[in-house]
């Protein structure tokens, strides 16, 4: 059993996007001078995020040599049908370190946007690279840009598990732990720097927190019977569990540093998956007290709960959007499992996917994006999707069925 500072995974990820919004901004990224000199593509890393985002149809920028330097014909890019144009540079410098530029125009108005420059080692282009994607997202909708947080998820290789963190897209994935027996519901801390996560090493899941940056762990709850899905609260003081110590398995709080934990529900049914609101207000989790498991919410304190999924006869994993406004679940449909997403203020649901195995979504940290595991092609899989299912990605790893992500937080800069 390892927990490790994170070390470099080999497998690589590609980003394969499939759908077509409605209302999506054509942006022309012209290839960075100096990037074919470099270990990343730093125009391609950025398209790849905008198109992910579901906000942004890529325009042929081919035969064109600028730098952020460079006062742009901006007619050109008119008759390329671009409404906004990136451009810029990546150099190498003497202490083997890279410098990257770059400058945002909008076509239409003819308006310089604005730039910016990054001096980061080769290990950070990427970063690099999901910043300016945030940028330009952030300078072009008016909304925070996701491009450089990160995600965690589980990975089942043979016999070995190995829980992963990563960048948004997938890429850059570290270990964080490995393991010859289960790591399930990993999940993140509000300010990013820890993990929740279930672990069967004992042969009986117990939950640990561990340090992202130092690979420590903790031990949090290992009580009689299971200890299983933790959910941080958002002040990142405690977290919500299930624990089966007293009978049937019901949701606690137990403190971030351990202790005692408090019981929250008192019933004699099964009471599971907690995930707080955003505000810390309330806690959504799924019980089949009404006789199959639904989703429903209570105050962070407990009280009387109140069922919030009517549609179908089986729904579980909630997750609630960081704005209040949505609510992603799984739902049991004829036998297949599928992804839906209810507006909270109305009680509106929607199936967004046509797969039959989604489990466990987790929304961006701007509400725009979820992220799930699914099976495509008898392998499990993570996509992304926007809200309306319209535009999906496929975050396509080597490192065998990928399962149970988690998405961070936005990170400090």
């Amino acid at each position: 059993m390892a927990a490790s500072p994170l070390v470099p995974a080999l497998a690589q990820f590609r980003v394969e996007v499939s759908g077509v919004g409605l209302t999506q901004l054509p942006i022309a990224l012209v290839p960075f001078k100096g990037q074919d000199a470099s270990p990343q593509k730093i125009s391609a890393i950025v398209q790849a995020d905008l198109e992910r985002s579901g906000q942004f149809r890529g325009v042929d920028a081919s035969g064109q040599a600028l730098d952020e330097a460079s006062r742009p014909d901006l007619t050109l890019w008119r008759q390329r049908t671009a409404d906004s144009l990136v451009v810029g540079s990546v150099t190498k410098l003497a202490d083997s370190r890279f410098d990257v530029r770059f400058r945002l125009w909008d076509v239409v108005r003819g308006q310089d946007l604005g730039g910016q420059s990054y001096t980061v080692p080769q290990g950070d282009l990427r970063l690099a690279s999901h910043r300016i994607a945030d940028y330009v997202y952030e300078k072009l909708t008016g909304e925070k840009g996701i491009f450089s947080t990160r995600i965690t998820y589980v990975t089942k290789a043979g016999s070995r598990y190995n829980l992963w963190v990563a960048d948004a897209d997938g890429e850059n994935a570290q270990a964080a732990l490995a393991s010859p027996e289960p790591i399930i519901s990993p999940t993140w801390s509000s300010n990013g720097s820890q993990l929740a996560y279930v672990s069967f090493e004992s042969r009986k899941p117990v939950v640990y927190v561990h340090n992202v940056s130092s690979g420590q762990r903790r031990l949090l709850a290992n009580f009689r019977g299971s200890n299983s899905a933790p959910a941080w609260a958002p002040d990142g003081n405690s977290l919500a569990v299930t624990l089966s110590r007293d009978g049937g398995s019901q949701l606690y709080t137990i403190s971030a540093a351990g202790g005692e934990p408090r019981r929250l529900t008192q019933s004699s049914s099964i009471d599971t998956e907690p995930t707080y609101s955003a505000d810390g207000s309330t806690i959504y989790f799924v019980s089949d007290r009404g006789g199959a498991p639904q989703i429903y919410k209570m105050g962070a304190n407990g009280g009387s709960p109140t069922r919030v999924t009517f549609s179908g006869s089986y729904n579980i994993s909630p997750s609630v959007s960081g704005d209040g406004r949505w609510l992603a679940y799984i739902s049991r449909v004829g036998g297949a499992f599928k992804l839906h997403v209810m507006e909270l203020a109305t009680g509106n649901v929607t199936a967004i996917t046509d797969t039959t195995a989604d489990e466990n979504p987790s929304f961006a940290p701007n509400s725009k994006l979820i992220v799930y595991a699914t099976q495509l092609g008898g392998r499990e899989a993570l996509m992304t999707t926007t809200l309306d299912g319209k535009i999906k990605a496929r975050l396509a790893g080597q490192a065998g069925d990928i399962r149970e992500p988690d998405w961070g937080p936005f990170q400090k800069q």
